[in-house]
């Protein structure tokens, strides 16, 4: 009984892609062929209102980004996007957010996490069907948290001594605030902490097919990345001298990585309607010169229904079901870590699997999860020549850590609930305001573009 949940899944994963594919192969390609140089299928054009809020030419947005959690302290800094879109007499003006985009990230936090990424994408690149995807960038953060490894070491509850006792009987099940005002104090100060310096490049390059609704992706991914843990009690270095982890000190990755992506939705940023359903696989080898032999493999199924837009101008279901399973010698910073076109997933917890946890609160080989949000947009305005378009956004958020598929087992999902705000910025940039909660902790989440 315990496995029909999951089996359930799969078999709607399953018959999501069947019924794309035999939709692809089912249907004549009828489009017209004078403006565009190839196909691009219906779905894909944006909708009436996004073309009309759509601006023409080169544009930047950008937002100062602030922040506080109680692990990486106050944050500030900036995220922005320089736009290029283009004439509405070119054809492909009405068929994607954007003819080019540089996103930038600079950030700091008070407890010293720094990051600073520079990320180029370039749809329909030379007007062919080809996409370039081009990112680098520097990270170092003090703040990371580890919880063990195995689905049965992460999902235990949080657990500490009253006042470091050990003579005492344990508080268990306790909430992050309380578990770090008891647990995380005197030699435990940074037992669940440790320290990552990262440098990262990776490009890779997409190809459509079909209309436009099928991509296949390549790329290859450079990463210098030293771990380190801080004195006192720490179960990472516990872990790593009792030779249960690798990867803490200095790795080298190298990762060759493949996908295949179905997409119909209308509006890639902020779509109202559509599919998005993505297979990648990654794979580290020592004769590619990295440090470890591993393979990932992460597939996820996003869906987008518009409900009564005769009533509602936009009032959407979005859907995610996620899932990624690693194998191989694979250090540990990889079991947190799945890759995806849409963005990383880094374990189970934070803001962009389940927001009520904190950010890799649950990991193993593998990972389980969904997201639910209805969003709603409740009022439009136009200040200073700028569109902005603002939705209402409950959610539910689902998920669980297991050894492997014959492991799955209900008592190890977790959940977390919230509400969210969503401020659409000239259709193609969403600022995302999340409040999210669960058993254990809440949390406040400030990014830019969707969770999914």
């Amino acid at each position: 009984m315990k496995k029909h949940l999951l089996r359930l899944r799969l078999t709607v994963f399953v018959i999501l892609i069947s019924s794309c594919v035999t939709k692809l192969f089912s249907q004549e390609q009828k489009k017209d062929s004078v403006k565009l140089p190839f196909a691009i299928a219906d779905e894909k054009k944006l909708s009436d209102e996004d073309i009309k809020d759509k601006k023409e030419g080169l544009y930047v947005t950008g937002t100062p980004d602030f922040s506080s959690d109680p692990v990486n302290g106050v944050g500030y800094g900036g995220e922005g996007s320089l736009y290029f879109n283009g004439k509405r007499t070119d054809p492909f003006y009405y068929y994607t957010a954007y003819r080019a985009k540089i996103d930038f990230v600079v950030f700091n936090t008070t407890k010293d996490q720094r990051e600073f990424f520079l990320k180029l994408d370039v749809p329909y690149i030379f007007n062919t069907k080809w996409r370039l995807r081009v990112e680098g960038g520097y990270e170092a953060n003090p703040n990371l948290l580890f919880f063990g490894l195995t689905p049965k070491e992460s999902l235990q509850g949080l657990s500490y001594y009253p006042g470091g006792d050990s003579t005492k009987a344990p508080v268990k099940n306790a909430s992050w605030s309380d578990y770090e005002k008891n647990g995380l104090i005197g030699a435990n100060q940074f037992y669940n902490n440790y320290f990552k310096k990262e440098g990262v490049l990776n490009v890779s390059v997409e190809r459509s097919f079909f209309g436009d609704k099928v991509g296949t992706l390549i790329g290859f991914e450079l990463a210098q990345l030293n771990y380190t843990t801080f004195k006192g009690n720490s179960l990472l270095q516990k872990q790593s001298d009792a030779g249960l982890v690798k990867g803490v000190r200095n790795n080298f990755i190298t990762i060759a990585q493949f996908g295949l992506a179905y997409d119909t939705r209308d509006l890639e940023p902020d779509p109202s309607s559509g599919l998005f359903l993505e297979v990648t696989n990654e794979v580290s080898l020592k004769a590619l010169g990295s440090s470890y032999n591993f393979n990932k493999v992460y597939g996820h199924a996003n869906w987008y229904q518009s409900i009564l837009p005769s009533v509602f101008p936009k009032l959407v279901f979005a859907g995610r079901l996620g899932m990624g399973y690693i194998s191989g010698d694979a250090p540990f910073f990889e079991y947190q870590d799945q890759w995806s076109q849409e963005g990383d997933i880094e374990g189970l917890g934070g803001a962009r699997t389940l927001r009520g946890y904190k950010i890799s609160r649950f990991v193993g080989r593998l990972m389980d999860f969904n997201n639910f949000e209805l969003r709603w947009r409740f009022a439009k305005a136009k200040m200073f020549n700028q569109q902005f378009a603002f939705s209402a956004v409950p959610f539910f958020d689902i998920g669980g850590v297991y050894d492997n598929l014959s492991s799955f087992d209900f008592s190890q999902m977790r959940y977390s609930e919230g509400m969210g705000l969503r401020i659409a910025w000239n259709v193609n940039t969403i600022l995302r305001f999340d409040y999210a909660w669960s058993k254990e902790d809440q949390q406040f989440f400030f990014n830019l573009a969707h969770t999914f």
